[in-house]
């Protein structure tokens, strides 16, 4: 699923200085990615990650609306998520803390839901929840007090949207044990955030990581779209990222 348009596929800016530097910029970034598949070749980053399933229920925004049609109506959706640690460090060490959430349609979607076949990818990693600590990656050693944003903005009716997510309440012990509970906000770049939403995961029967593969690039929230500068930065990583590696070098075949 794609919500691009044509005339945002013809970029806006990218034949200017700006352009050219996220062009480089994600370019460089893919190479970088292409050598951790040398040592990873199934995930270069977020290499082991923990499955989780649950729901989302958005409250919609009535009073002072995002843009966002998926945001702005109330509904609830079924939800698929992975999370995991960027680097992939020891647990007593800081680390980039990544949840990539995937929704999909459920029969209390709401008019500004998702359609049957479709899914929406929202990726989050662990920021700062100020300006401009918001627009910085921050390790953390645990969930717990982290705050998590979509660091890029989408594109919404009424200008860019940044989503976040606070914990609100953890099971007891690890992530695999219980319920997560987390608030959903958006926010303007420089604007306060306002929640939005409740999401509540839980590992399944059989805790573990999940096969799935997020890209948020293509299947976007119902209203949103991305920015071409945010899709210079990101393509040629997620191309290189799960890009099938070589077979001198993936995992040998079963």
């Amino acid at each position: 699923m794609t919500h691009l348009t044509t005339d945002q596929k013809a970029d806006d800016g990218a034949r200017g200085p700006g352009g050219a530097v996220t062009n480089v910029a994600g370019h460089s970034f893919a190479g970088l990615f292409r050598l951790l598949k040398v040592v990873r070749p199934d995930r270069p980053i977020h290499p082991e990650g923990l499955g989780l399933a649950g729901e989302l229920a958005r409250t919609g925004n009535p009073i002072e609306p995002s843009g966002l049609d998926w945001l702005d109506s109330p509904g609830t959706d079924t939800v698929e998520a992975r999370f995991s640690r960027s680097a992939g460090l020891p647990q007593a060490l800081p680390d980039i803390l990544g949840l990539a959430v995937r929704a999909r349609h459920s029969a209390g979607g709401g008019p500004g839901g998702l359609p049957d076949s479709a899914s929406a990818d929202v990726l989050f990693a662990s920021t700062g929840w100020r300006v401009p600590g918001r627009f910085f990656l921050q390790p953390r050693l645990d969930v717990d007090g982290a705050t998590m944003t979509t660091l890029m903005p989408y594109r919404g009716r009424k200008g860019p949207v940044l989503l976040g997510l606070r914990t609100i309440s953890l099971p007891p012990g690890s992530l695999s044990s219980g319920e997560w509970v987390l608030a959903l906000f958006w926010a303007r770049p420089l604007g306060r955030w306002r929640q939005c939403g409740e999401l509540r995961l839980h590992a399944g029967t059989r805790p573990g990581d999940t096969g799935l593969r997020f890209n948020p690039l293509e299947n976007v929230p119902p209203g949103a779209q991305t920015y071409a500068w945010t899709r210079r930065l990101r393509e040629h990583s997620y191309r290189a990222a799960q890009r099938k590696a070589p077979a001198a070098v993936g995992r040998p075949e079963s």
